[in-house]
């Protein structure tokens, strides 16, 4: 059984305090910004217009962006643009020679695709910043005011400068994050969001109750929903497909050394919180310019990406499958692992080194990805539609608990690691000393 390392030591390690201290700064840096206004819009016309979008897919938007895109602050596009030129990126790595090059060439070629990220999130932004200037000048708010106080290629030109700007330090942020703080920065920004806005939630959804819009005891199911989606969030994220692997043994001198059975851990979702979160983003990159135009083809289309519609279920489940296989193949390679097997002398019981083993735990792989991207779906469809169908606060749906759970999760995995890896450091400095002395 695997010993845990109590959470209290990390009170005795003064680097992994310096890091969590870190991210919490930057994760308190990015909730300030949210609320620091793009110039020339009227605020409250603006919250007004958003009431209004209640269950529609900007509402995920806000959700997504932590309410900057209702306070339409400097963050107002969030890290979306981040996610959707990472998504093209690894997209084009697949048909472009050069990229796919570089994709092989280790830690220079991996800095020059986040260097290309980097670029195209900019032009996205600034793309997207443009579009959205233009279609909140064509909107009003409740009682006919408009939003955008002086209408004109000067409020476009200085939307787009402000919004990309924006995006472009939560990238920075974000990457600060995981370079020297805990976490994955991305993740945790949009973690972050989701769980500000939460308690706002309880307290609208609270009101409803008191109000009678809602039935006691249908909130008392809609919190048995949220604790049996949680619950069932940790049960699948920590189960694993374990593939026995046999070494041979080995005499060394006078020694036999090694052999054994080890086991190869295959998660039934490999891919975390990716999933949802790109196929969000791809929903939402088009989605949230739309909803802010005032064209009726384009409202028609808003109107049909609603969540809970069939398009947006049917869009939604079909993302998240494929992103579940396509970020598995770019974070496992069975062939890289069954060379590893067979130059170390290990081997699957039955299954012959080389291509075949390569074979049989593709074909594994590719199983355990199937269900784990019906998981997904099923984890971020099912709850949504009940709630979207109770007009409950979108907060509690299936794909924000998914996030806030995952991303807690792998989060309190690398805190383990670092006291993990402290506490063998000790182990070994103690046998340094003992042995010194024997």
């Amino acid at each position: 059984m695997e010993k845990k390392v109590p959470a209290i030591n990390i009170a005795k390690i003064p680097e992994l305090q310096r890091r969590i201290l870190f991210t919490l700064f930057l994760l308190a840096v990015y909730r300030i910004g949210v609320f620091i206004p793009t110039p020339g819009i009227d605020a409250e016309a603006l919250k007004g217009f958003f009431r209004a979008a209640r269950g529609t897919l900007l509402d995920m938007a806000t959700m997504f962006t932590g309410g900057a895109l209702e306070n339409f602050s400097v963050f107002a596009l969030g890290i979306m643009p981040y996610i959707s030129a990472a998504i093209i990126l690894q997209l084009l790595t697949v048909v472009v020679p050069h990229l796919e090059r570089l994709s092989k060439e280790g830690e220079q070629g991996r800095k020059k695709i986040t260097e290309y990220t980097r670029y195209l999130t900019v032009v996205l932004s600034a793309v997207q910043g443009i579009m959205i200037s233009i279609g909140l000048e064509k909107m009003t708010g409740p009682g006919g005011e408009p939003i955008v106080l002086e209408p004109g290629w000067p409020f476009r030109i200085l939307t787009a400068i402000t919004l990309t700007a924006g995006t472009a330090f939560i990238m920075w942020l974000g990457e600060q994050i995981t370079e020297r703080g805990i976490g994955n920065g991305i993740s945790l920004i949009i973690f972050a969001g989701i769980v500000a806005r939460m308690p706002s939630a309880v307290g609208n959804t609270i009101n409803l109750v008191r109000a009678g819009e809602i039935e006691f005891l249908l909130a008392l199911l809609i919190l048995f929903i949220m604790i049996a989606t949680v619950a069932f969030i940790v049960y699948v994220e920590t189960a694993q497909r374990r593939i026995p692997i046999q070494y041979p043994k080995r005499i060394v001198g006078r020694k036999m050394m090694g052999g054994g059975v080890q086991h190869l851990p295959l998660k039934i979702n490999s891919s975390g919180v990716i999933p949802p979160i790109f196929a969000s983003s791809i929903i939402l990159f088009p989605a949230t310019v739309v909803g802010l135009t005032d064209i009726p083809f384009m409202s028609r289309l808003a109107e049909s990406l609603n969540p809970g519609g069939w398009l947006y279920n049917l869009l939604y489940v079909g993302l998240i499958i494929f992103f579940a296989y396509f970020y598995t193949a770019i974070l496992f390679n069975p062939k890289d692992v069954a060379e590893n097997l067979k130059k170390y002398g290990g081997f699957i019981p039955g299954i012959r080194p080389g291509q075949n083993t390569a074979e049989y735990i593709d074909r594994v792989l590719s199983r355990l990805t199937f269900w784990g991207g019906l998981y997904l779906s099923a984890v971020c469809i099912l709850p949504s539609i009940l709630i979207w169908e109770f007009n409950v606060p979108f907060y509690f749906g299936g794909t924000a608990l998914l996030i806030v759970v995952g991303v807690a999760m792998d989060t309190a995995q690398q805190i383990e690691a670092h006291l993990f890896a402290r506490s063998y450091e000790g182990l070994l400095r103690k046998g340094k000393i003992k042995g010194r002395y024997a």
